[in-house]
Formats: structure tokens, sequence, C-alpha cells
């Protein structure tokens, strides 16, 4: 199996973040409930192999809530999405936060068995909430890959 290591965010790290995030997001700027973030700026974990980036988990931290904003692997079955989440609960822990949360779409089925399988549950739903964001993100599509209209957002969650 091949080995990755699993990296705090550097300065260094932000123009290929910003090139990441527009490449597998359609822009660097992030919408989770109705807030706009530059996902480049940040905090988070990079996941390389080979002295290349192959995975990227950011975060967003508010009092003792830490919101995971982005989790992408290059490289699928090699464990690199579980490290990035292993890292942020980690780090969220480590910062005494009391739970830690993310948003997704309801047509995001393999984010929603990944995170389950981890540990989270079901929050919130929040029904056509993707309408309004689109005035704040218009690169965001009407339909994913897989042909389910994208609508509406989930919040899924691990109490700390």
């Amino acid at each position: 199996m091949p080995e990755f290591e699993i990296k705090k965010i550097t300065t260094q790290d932000r123009d290929w973040i910003r090139k990441f995030l527009t490449c597998h997001w359609g822009s660097h700027m992030m919408v989770s409930r109705g807030r706009l973030y530059d996902g480049s700026r940040l905090p988070g974990f990079v996941a390389v192999m080979d002295k290349k980036p192959v995975g990227l988990c950011t975060y967003h931290l508010a009092k003792d809530q830490f919101e995971i904003t982005t989790l992408n692997s290059l490289k699928v079955n090699l464990g690199i999405g579980t490290s990035l989440l292993a890292a942020a609960i980690k780090e969220a822990k480590r910062k005494k936060c009391r739970r830690i949360w993310l948003i997704t779409t309801n047509d995001n089925l393999h984010a929603l068995g990944f995170y389950q399988r981890r540990g989270f549950s079901f929050h919130k739903l929040y029904p056509n909430s993707i309408a309004k964001y689109r005035q704040l993100k218009p690169e965001i599509p009407f339909y994913a890959q897989n042909g389910i209209p994208i609508r509406d957002e989930l919040e899924l969650e691990i109490c700390l």
C-alpha cells in the first residue's frame, strides 16, 4: 500500500489549495449555511504522497464548533480521506470543541455514506437551501454527475 503523510496547511500550500478547490468545487469560495468562505484561506490538513498533495481537509472554527468545510482525496481506497478526517477530529478535541459538523448536499451519496460509516449522524435538513446559495456562488450546478438535482443541505455531526 502506498504511503502518505498528513500535514497541517502552510502558507506555501495556499496557491495549490486555490487551484485544487477551483478544479474540484468550481471555485475556491465555499458556501455553508449561507456563509461564504475563501476555502484557500482556511486552516486544515494536506495529505502528501511522493511529495505531491493527494488530499485536502479544511475547517472553520467558531467557539466550540468545528466545521469541516472541505474533504477531498485524489486517490481512493487508500485511507487518505479517513486519515484527513482523523486529523480534523484530533484537532477539534485539542481545541476543546464540543462538536464537529459539516454540510453536504442531498446528491452526495458517497459523502453521506463515508461520514456515517465514521460515526457522523444526521442533525438537520435544510430543504431547497441551495437555490439561494447559487446567488452567492453561481458555479453550483443544478444537477450532480449522478443525475440527482442539487437542492438540499444536510448537516451531519459528531458530538465530542
